[in-house]
């Protein structure tokens, strides 16, 4: 009997150490593998491709301190701990700014809700805790060396500053949120590019360029410099015209991109242009669930020596006839060219005598960067892959994290009566199936 016991309860010290132990590695690989499942229809709680990319491919470890209350804490750990379980690499440190205020000090934070992150060669603070300010940060630390945007002026060129729906504010917000500078540069002064300027953003000039100015860009470029050009179709008419600037496109059919002289439209005759068609660029490689929307487009002949970026559907037309009056008709124009048609393409230029070969993106189109539409579809994500692009920070190409999504009910003061049936009806069927039960139960 004794040894019954003995062997019973040896078994069962056993038995426990066993599940003990399966708990303790299963504690473990859950500690080392969290993983978690995002049902939400926009991916509320999931990290975006660029914000994962940018923290599982960190060179060394980065340090991640967030200054705030205790008690509030928790209001950021949710976004902050998605970063440290995308990798080991990632740590977070939570610090009371009222117990600890001399390492807040130490690190520069003043203020209740500031995250710093440290990878141990720079700082950098995030404007603000959100997935796009921190990601941002984060890219900022990883950028190769200072790059400037110089963005010239002078010939129509699109303004860089201002709230107007055709201006590209919204794309210098993102450049600067990206650590980019911007200038601008009035070539018709002075032709040429200042030092300071690493990267050329030719926006949609209504003007001819000089010769000099031309000289200018062309030198730029082929030294090593990198450039992008936004380019309009030469509409005629009323305050949208626009030149056909032979000096601008013999430079960039030079570099083996030709600039057609036409106005692209739809399947129904609309003047935007829908982009979905991508080479395998590394600038467009990753952006095959986004279409890109390109209003008033002209299309690109690519060479070989150069490279297409995006073409548009099979079904858009071409048409020769760019008089705005005869396009406002309300009749389809002619069909003078049949699609796909090529609307953004990539080369580079120069590199001789050991310099740096310069790199250039043109699109047919300079609205789809415009304020009005830089926030739509894969716009944004074009605009910034191909600034990444040009200026060699490859790595930050991806696709970006999105503003989040206000999926508000909006719903009029005739309509209150959706609301109150959906909420009385559930109520209305349980007491009904209750009072039948209890009738048929008497």
């Amino acid at each position: 009997m004794a040894s019954r016991q003995s062997k019973f309860a040896s078994y069962t010290a056993l038995y426990g150490a066993v599940v003990v132990a399966i708990l303790v590695i299963v504690n473990m690989l859950a500690d080392r593998h969290n993983k978690s499942f995002d049902t939400t229809a926009n991916k509320k709680y999931s990290l975006s491709e660029q914000s994962e990319k940018i923290v599982k491919n960190l060179k060394g470890e980065m340090k991640a301190y967030y200054f705030d209350r205790t008690s509030r804490f928790e209001t950021q750990r949710g976004l902050l701990d998605r970063y440290a379980n995308a990798s080991s690499k990632f740590q977070i440190e939570y610090i009371d700014l009222d117990k600890d205020p001399q390492k807040a000090r130490a690190l520069g934070a003043r203020n209740y809700g500031t995250l710093i992150l440290d990878n141990g060669v720079k700082k950098e603070e995030a404007k603000a805790v959100t997935e796009q300010e921190i990601t941002g940060a984060m890219a900022r630390m990883q950028q190769a060396g200072e790059q400037t945007v110089c963005a010239l002026d002078g010939h129509g060129e699109r303004s860089l500053d201002g709230a107007d729906p055709g201006s590209l504010g919204s794309a210098k917000q993102s450049l600067e949120r990206n650590n980019y500078k911007t200038q601008t540069v009035k070539v018709q002064e002075k032709a040429a590019i200042p030092e300071a300027c690493t990267i050329l953003l030719v926006a949609g000039p209504k003007r001819e360029y000089t010769d000099d100015a031309i000289g200018a860009i062309k030198g730029f470029t082929e030294k090593g410099g990198d450039a992008m050009f936004l380019l309009a179709p030469a509409l005629k008419g009323a305050n949208e015209e626009t030149d056909n600037d032979p000096k601008l496109n013999a430079l960039l059919g030079g570099w083996n991109i030709e600039v057609e002289n036409n106005f692209l439209l739809d399947a129904e005759g609309r003047a935007v242009v829908v982009g979905d068609e991508y080479s395998q660029h590394l600038i467009v490689r990753d952006m095959s669930r986004l279409a890109v929307i390109m209003p008033l487009a002209r299309s690109l002949n690519v060479k070989t020596g150069a490279e297409k970026l995006i073409s548009s559907a099979g079904d858009a037309i071409g048409t020769k006839t760019l008089d705005i009056a005869k396009l406002q008709g309300g009749t389809m124009p002619a069909a003078d060219f049949k699609g796909p048609f090529v609307v953004a393409a990539a080369t580079t230029v120069g590199g001789g005598d050991q310099k740096k070969q310069g790199r250039v993106v043109v699109t047919g189109s300079v609205d789809w960067a415009s304020a009005a539409m830089f926030n739509r579809y894969g716009n944004r994500d074009l605009f910034l892959n191909m600034m990444n692009w040009l200026s060699a920070d490859e790595d930050l190409i991806s696709i970006r994290p999105k503003e989040p999504e206000d999926r508000r009910l909006s719903v009029r003061p005739t309509q209150f009566w959706i609301l109150y049936v959906t909420s009385a009806l559930p109520a209305l069927a349980v007491l009904a199936g209750g009072i039948f039960v209890w009738l048929k139960r008497r």
